[in-house]
């Protein structure tokens, strides 16, 4: 099949295009100006931009199968309008160009966060609601304002299937991602002291399995959740850690201190042009979506999520082989390393 990819030369889309490829399918990526995590595939890149709905009716022209993974990804309430640009008015956008093009199927990409993080201790699954308006980040607003232009599109006729993926990490992480520079940080021995909580973490390469299964046997109008295991960032950084022969951070910051530091922190970041790595919205997910249910997907997608070591560990060795880690900072990474492990 022809498959047109949105946001094609991030994680996601990177990650899907070398599994699309591996499986003999066509691959058309729309990119904008950075495509260094294409170089070297076979993949037709044509210019895109999804807030120009001209260009993607080019794009999706003759595409069996789209994927929409471009977004804007923002913890911080001064993108709010960009990210809603991006994120609502590109997806309403896609599916326009879907619709114009005579596109079979859209696997559309929302996130965990669209949902209610609430009741806390109930597991999350595909009948929880979208958050509300308030207190949720622009991010996730903006998520599932886009999640309910691909319903309202669905009950007009669309043919769409929808992924809520959690914290998505792993190899081919070019950019690099918010969770990514964390793990950089942490094997890098930049960061001094751990928050208290934690994450849903899920492999790149499960996500993009999932879609892919998504694209070829699943119902038209389903929904699933993909996720992997929940673990605290102190075992992620011990995970980090022990491959790549970091020291881990000796304290771990209380939940209540980081949550009152971190409008300081974050302006502090703003000020020297960082982007930084918490704020008050992404700590709020820290103590969210403990319990994330993908029974549906692996029941009817044959979903199965690969452990987070081995994640860990191969991302870590990816990106000590692409330069963004000291080399032979650990036995374990130069070990997964030397066997091809995240080799890109």
């Amino acid at each position: 099949m022809i498959a047109v990819i949105t946001g094609a030369t991030g994680h996601v889309g990177v990650t899907l295009s070398r599994l699309l490829l591996s499986r003999g399918h066509r691959v058309r990526a729309i990119v904008r100006k950075d495509a260094e995590g294409l170089k070297g595939l076979e993949v037709e890149k044509v210019d895109g931009d999804l807030g120009n709905p001209e260009s993607l009716a080019r794009a999706f022209r003759g595409a069996d199968v789209a994927f929409h993974a471009a977004a804007r990804i923002s913890i911080t309430r001064a993108d709010m309008a960009q990210v809603a640009e991006t994120n609502v008015g590109g997806t309403r956008n896609v599916i326009a160009a879907c619709r114009q093009a005579g596109v079979r199927r859209l696997v559309h990409f929302s996130s965990i966060e669209a949902l209610q993080p609430e009741p806390v201790d109930s597991p999350v699954d595909e009948e929880r609601p979208f958050v509300d308006a308030n207190p949720a980040s622009p991010y996730a607003i903006s998520k599932a304002q886009a999640e309910g232009e691909v319903r309202r599109a669905m009950a007009a006729g669309l043919d769409a299937v929808i992924l809520n993926p959690t914290a998505i990490v792993g190899p081919w992480d070019y950019k690099p991602s918010l969770l990514g520079s964390a793990i950089l940080s942490i094997a890098g021995g930049r960061l001094p002291m751990l928050v208290d909580g934690g994450f849903d973490w899920v492999d790149v390469r499960d996500v993009a399995e999932a879609a892919l299964a998504a694209a070829e046997r699943a119902p038209a109008g389903s929904r699933y959740l993909v996720g992997g295991r929940w673990a605290s960032m102190a075992e992620l950084a011990q995970l980090v850690c022990t491959v790549t022969g970091a020291r881990l951070p000796g304290l771990t910051c209380p939940f209540w201190i980081a949550q009152a530091w971190a409008p300081v922190s974050a302006a502090f970041s703003r000020a020297v042009g960082k982007t930084p790595l918490f704020t008050g919205y992404s700590l709020g997910v820290l103590r969210a979506y403990r319990t994330v249910s993908h029974d549906r997907a692996s029941r009817e997608l044959g979903y199965r999520p690969r452990d987070l070591e081995e994640t860990i560990g191969d991302v870590c060795a990816w990106f000590e082989v692409n330069g963004y880690l000291r080399p032979n900072r650990g036995k374990a990474v130069r070990n997964r390393a030397a066997s091809g492990g995240g080799r890109a």
